[in-house]
């Protein structure tokens, strides 16, 4: 089966795109670098020729308010009628847990646009909703950096590792359109600020790790509801410690 990852060279689609290969499907890695743009719509005719499955993973290379939407809204038009044309069968877009509930996030505004291009494209689809990765701790911590301390959100969080969202991710893709969305969580609920500052220790950083409840995260404060996956949710089994100590 042809199936065309968007954004296939990144973190997640590079891994997503090695996934499906080795189970035999004939995958095209598109992005920028490889003459597949989904902005300027360069190369996306060609691309999705044949193709039953679409699994976009792109991201925004600003998370400015205004650029990050733009971003979102230009390239889901473009893809979603690139994929009409060419007789897409299922659309899979990768988004973010608790989009909805942070709205004074610009980023996460544009995730929940883009979720609401493709539920109105007419194409059979399926959002799948993950929570943070393991990988974007150390980000989070940088991003919490005052000069002195690093104010990090005490708002309850399920981290995910970047491999546990992979495995969904190429079964959503090989599976049946649900015309919905599904969530995937990592099987650890804690605070924020418990995984940043395990985080830091591993990588022997020192710089005091301070638990605010008014930190924002991408702009929007959170509660303990935010960033949290519902009971239905699939869970990662990839512990955090575990990851951690093996790196």
């Amino acid at each position: 089966m042809k199936i065309v990852v968007i954004g296939g060279t990144g973190r997640i689609g590079s891994k997503l795109v090695d996934k499906l290969r080795r189970l035999g499907h004939d995958v095209v890695a598109a992005s920028p670098a490889s003459g597949i743009n989904t902005i300027t719509g360069e190369g996306l005719g060609e691309a999705l020729a044949g193709a039953r499955v679409v699994v976009d993973v792109a991201n925004s290379p600003s998370f400015e308010d205004a650029a990050v939407l733009e971003f979102f809204e230009t390239s889901g038009r473009n893809l979603l009628a690139a994929e009409k044309e060419a007789g897409v069968g299922h659309h899979v877009a990768l988004s973010v847990v608790g989009a909805d509930r942070a709205p004074d996030s610009g980023y996460m505004r544009a995730k929940v646009a883009q979720e609401d291009l493709v539920e109105r494209s007419g194409i059979p689809y399926t959002i799948l909703r993950s929570t943070q990765f393991f990988e974007f701790m150390s980000g989070i911590a940088e991003s919490g950096f005052d000069g002195q301390n690093v104010r990090v959100s005490s708002a309850l969080v399920q981290p995910i590792l970047s491999d546990d969202v992979v495995a969904v991710l190429a079964e959503v893709a090989i599976g049946a359109p649900v015309n919905g969305t599904i969530e995937v969580g990592g099987p650890e609920r804690l605070p924020l600020d418990e995984f940043v500052r395990e985080a830091m220790n591993a990588a022997h950083d020192t710089r005091p790790v301070v638990a605010d409840p008014r930190a924002r995260y991408f702009g929007a404060e959170l509660d303990d509801r935010t960033l949290i996956p519902g009971a239905g949710a699939q869970l990662g089994t990839t512990h955090f410690g575990e990851w951690l100590g093996g790196r």
